[in-house]
């Protein structure tokens, strides 16, 4: 089934395609908040394969949860000739995000009808109460350039180029249509419109106004198709300043491309066309209330996470890595969405191979011949790397071979506080693999989750990125010399590195949280999805820039 669901069956290159109604299908896609028990929410037949490493931040000061600013400095790829030998950012990762927690009152768990936005008081272990108010997730992505583009990768699981040569980022909002006290989720009809995990979507625009209703049930192809006249693109290597804080209008997030000079936001507010979907388990409504999102915590914590994900964070920045494969050999044809006329994804042919030279397998769905690249002219897969043998987990992260491999990712550990000055005192790594190891992992025991993850013939992936830190000053740094302190990056150890925290053991141990039974009438238990390692934060930001 396609990921993104245009209603009517709008054909590719109809003129009324535009104003259909289109949402993107989180069952399949990669775009969307990662669930904790994914079985429970979409059924037995989950994906596995891809996964979101994260660097997360703590801090007790008041507005930490609800009010960051970090500097980004987007990677660069090496040039587009002879790219089998090569690696680039949109087969690394399909999207690198900052997250934060969202109240949502028509949210999972389905209990309360209010949430305080920016409190604490909404911190409700499941172990003592089911009575949680209901949570969204923001994730700010930005998206590499190079290869197919939106809408595209809306279909195709995963989620890449706006532009052959530059980035573009968008606001999504998470939102989960279930009651795991009764067991209920939202009706079959209006599931069939929106999903059961439901998905918010703007392109952060230069003036601040979205080019499209944002929310699923009235989003249209437009929603999901970049604008260069009104989206703000970003060069590779440009710092870009990166805010997220409340408005009363809902949480707004700023970019300020301190390269260029060039300015873009998008607030999570009814004028935006954001809206909650009303829930209703035994009927047949579906409703889009207009809705601002708020953030839900005053701080940052272990304790501020939202309790239907995968991961525990609130404040921190994720990679999402796991899906683009080669498809050597045979060509495939050439689609507007990776999609044939009935729906189903365009597969890898059988004879062709995978990235490590396997033969191709039934996760190799969703595939584009080098034709439909907007540069990079090199045939892939999107779906998700049920053998954890795609790109993303072969050595050719950034490494210092920049003819070969990109250039890392780079960010400053976020700061809080009216002017931005504050620092988060504590940091963690964490992995969701124990989430995705399904055929290895014993969740509730711990026994066979491992740090690098198995392949399917039982043998470890050849590589597992991860997190470092280096010297924003340093000679080897791409990262502007005026800019002080130092820097997250994450992938492999490039030059200039001053930690690599162990590499994958960085990630330290297995972590259990309180999760709501589903059906359970209230009673919850613990469940490994993580690992984690929380420290005292080694990288403190420096001082803010255009307060």
């Amino acid at each position: 089934m396609a990921a993104l669901l245009i209603a009517g069956a709008v054909g590719a290159g109809s003129a009324s395609a535009a104003t259909q109604h289109v949402h993107i299908d989180c069952s399949e896609s990669s775009l969307c908040a990662e669930v904790a028990n994914y079985a429970d929410v979409f059924g037995a037949n989950y994906y596995v394969g891809h996964d979101e490493p994260t660097a997360t931040f703590y801090s007790n000061r008041p507005g930490s949860g609800n009010r960051t600013r970090y500097v980004l400095t987007l990677p660069s790829d090496p040039s587009p000739s002879h790219p089998t030998i090569k690696s680039y950012n949109f087969q690394l990762a399909g999207a690198s995000w900052f997250g934060m927690a969202l109240c949502d009152t028509q949210s999972y768990p389905e209990q309360l009808s209010t949430c305080t936005p920016d409190s604490d008081t909404n911190i409700v272990d499941p172990a003592v109460s089911p009575n949680h108010p209901g949570t969204a997730f923001a994730e700010l992505q930005f998206y590499p350039p190079g290869w197919v583009e939106w809408p595209a990768w809306a279909v195709a699981v995963g989620a890449s180029s706006c532009d052959p040569h530059q980035w573009c980022a968008a606001l999504n909002i998470f939102s989960l249509l279930e009651d795991p006290v009764k067991g209920t989720t939202q009706n079959a009809t209006c599931q069939a419109k929106v999903g059961l995990e439901t998905f918010n979507f703007a392109f952060v625009t230069h003036n601040g106004r979205s080019q499209a209703p944002a929310n699923p049930l009235d989003a249209t192809l437009t929603t999901y198709t970049p604008d260069p006249s009104q989206d703000l693109f970003m060069n590779s290597g440009d710092r870009i300043q990166v805010t997220m804080h409340d408005t009363p209008q809902g949480l707004r997030a700023d970019l300020v491309d301190l390269s260029t000079g060039q300015r873009g936001s998008m607030t999570a507010s009814p004028a935006n066309g954001f809206a909650q979907i009303q829930y209703d388990p035994t009927g047949t409504s579906c409703v889009a209330t207009p809705y601002a999102f708020h953030p839900m915590y005053s701080t940052s914590s272990p304790a501020t996470r939202v309790i239907w994900a995968a991961h525990s964070t609130n404040i921190g920045f994720t990679d999402e890595i796991g899906h683009w494969q080669h498809c050597n050999g045979a060509d495939v044809p050439a689609t507007p969405f990776g999609v044939d006329a009935s729906g189903n994804s365009i597969n890898c042919p059988a004879g062709n191979t995978e990235t490590d030279g396997e033969p191709t397998d039934g996760d190799d769905n969703f595939c584009f011949p080098g034709s439909s690249s907007s540069l990079v002219q090199i045939q892939g897969c999107t779906d998700t790397n049920t053998g954890f043998d795609g790109v993303s987990y072969q050595p050719v992260w950034p490494d210092g071979n920049t003819r070969l491999h990109p250039t890392p990712i780079r960010f400053t550990s976020p700061l809080t506080g009216p002017g931005y000055s504050d620092q988060y005192e504590r940091a963690a790594l964490e992995a969701d693999l124990p989430r995705i190891e399904t055929n290895t992992c014993n969740r509730t025991t711990g026994a066979g989750c491992t740090l690098i993850p198995t392949d399917d013939e039982g043998q470890p992936a050849a590589f597992y990125p991860y997190f470092s830190i280096a010297n924003a000053s340093d000679r080897h740094s791409d990262s502007r010399r005026d800019e002080g302190g130092c820097v997250w990056q994450f992938g492999d150890t490039p030059p200039g590195t001053i930690t690599d925290f162990g590499k994958n053991a960085g990630y330290g141990s297995l972590l259990a949280n309180q999760y709501l039974i589903l059906g359970g009438g209230g009673q919850s238990h613990l469940v490994i999805n993580d690992f984690r390692n929380i420290f005292r934060n080694p990288c403190p930001a420096p001082g803010s820039e255009h307060r």
